[in-house]
Order: structure tokens, then sequence, then C-alpha cells
């Protein structure tokens, strides 16, 4: 999976789809254009199910800043139980991260890129199976370090909680596990998110299933015609454009039948 995500719903919407009881954001701006280290929606589960946002890029409590974020915007399924910076989290903080839908770049034979957009082909919402972390800045780093409002959360590792430190001082973060692309879309490119279908979702946030292949058993791949692709603008290509143009389908465009059978 490249870099790059839709995540445009609204705050209600959101909540209704996710079944969230305690919302603790301040509002949700549509974003159309989510690169590594901006700030997504994100669902736990603690007590009860809660929506946060957090920093897309997970950082690991033990990182001494937060630039290996950017790093680790995603996590392989074949081995995010093994790897030294998500296996904890693996077992004890999943979460789900709500998108529209995500980006991908098929390689031309003209050595160009063409984006396209991937999204379920029945307007529901994905639910990208991920894993958070919650990191502090060494105190010399100064009150209110990286990371700002977007993602920052407090004492007991959540926004929230009542405490007399700034909650700038703790930052949620976030990666998205992969794994190989269905027919469907693996012909524009090799990997994908890991979906979890609704039926799933109270399992695998629940922070007391901790048996790792227990919860692997949960992940399965995105069944096959669940999801459409199309070609969107390169506009995309810069993150600093946004807005929902960047997800309106090109003219009639597949992939070239000399280079591999069509989408479209």
């Amino acid at each position: 999976m490249c870099g790059r995500y839709a995540t445009a719903r609204g705050r209600q919407e959101i909540i209704d789809d996710f079944d969230v009881e305690r919302d603790t954001t301040d509002a949700l701006e549509p974003d159309y254009n989510v690169a590594p280290t901006k700030p997504v929606p994100l669902i736990l589960t603690r007590d009860v199910r809660e929506l946060h946002v957090a920093r897309w890029g997970l950082v690991p409590s033990w990182a001494k800043d937060l630039s290996i974020g950017a790093r680790m915007i995603n996590a392989r399924v074949e081995t995010v139980h093994e790897k030294p910076a998500f296996r904890r989290a693996f077992v004890r903080r999943r979460c789900l991260l709500p998108a529209d839908g995500y980006y991908e770049w098929y390689a031309r034979e003209d050595g160009g890129k063409q984006p396209f957009f991937i999204r379920p082909s029945d307007g529901s919402m994905l639910a990208m199976a991920g894993l958070y972390e919650i990191w502090r800045p060494d105190r010399e780093v100064g009150r209110g370090g990286p990371g700002g409002r977007s993602g920052s959360v407090g004492r007991d590792g959540l926004v929230g909680s009542d405490t007399e430190e700034s909650e700038e001082e703790w930052v949620l973060t976030c990666t998205v596990i992969t794994t190989e692309a269905t027919d469907d879309v693996g012909r524009i490119h090799e990997r994908m998110p890991m979906l979890v279908e609704p039926e799933r979702f109270g399992a695998w946030l629940d922070p007391a299933l901790s048996g790792p292949d227990e919860i692997r058993s949960l992940l399965v791949p995105a069944a096959a015609g669940s999801l459409e692709a199309y070609p969107v603008s390169t506009a995309v290509n810069k993150v600093r454009n946004n807005g929902p143009d960047l997800v309106k389908p090109l003219p009639e465009m597949g992939i070239s039948s000399n280079e591999t059978p069509t989408l479209f």
C-alpha cells in the first residue's frame, strides 16, 4: 500500500457506523489526501468504544523522536506479530481506521505512474485494520512537544484524562496493517490494507484478546468484487492538494490491455 488515503465522512457518520460510545474529538476535517504524519480518525476500545484523532505513522514508545513514524505507516500482516516495533501493539493496542478509500499508483510501460482510487463498490466506508501506540517525548524536548493538538493525549495515554500536565506531552500514533492485494486491485499494486468486517469489530478491538493466532484469524482480505478502482487526477501526487476533486474519476481509462488485463 502506498502512503495516501481519503477520510472525508462526517464525525456523526463515523460514530454511527462504528457504534462509537465516546467521542474525544473536537472536530474532524474532511481530508481527501491523507499523507504520513497527518491527523486521522481512529477507533479503539478501552472500557467502551472510542473515537480519537491520531498521527499516521506509528511511533514505538521507545523511540527517541517522532521522525521514525514517517517510516511506520504500514505493518505487513505476514510479520506484524514478530517485528519489535509492532508486536506489542498487535497484542494489546489494535484499532480501526475509517476511510473512504485509498490511492495506489500503477506503473505504466512508458515509465509514468497513474494514480487510482480504490473504494468499496457499495459506497460504504473501509474499516482498515490498524495498531496504535502512545509516545511521550523526553522532557527536554519541551512542553507542547511535536505533534500539536492532532493526535495528542493525556497522562493515561488518551485524550480526556484529568491531568495537570499538558496533553500535548503525549502523542497517539497509528499504522495500517497491509496484506497481498486481491485480484480486484492486485493488477494496480501488490499490497492493500487489511480490512475488518463489521461482525469482527468487537473482537478486533478487544484489548483482552491477546493470542496472536486468534488475532490473526480475525483478518481476512477483502471479498472478491467488494472493491472498485478507477483512475484519478495526478493532482493527488502533491500533498498540498486536497478536496473532493481528487477522488473524481477521470474519463474512460483503464489499464492498457498490452500491459495487463484491464480492470474496467
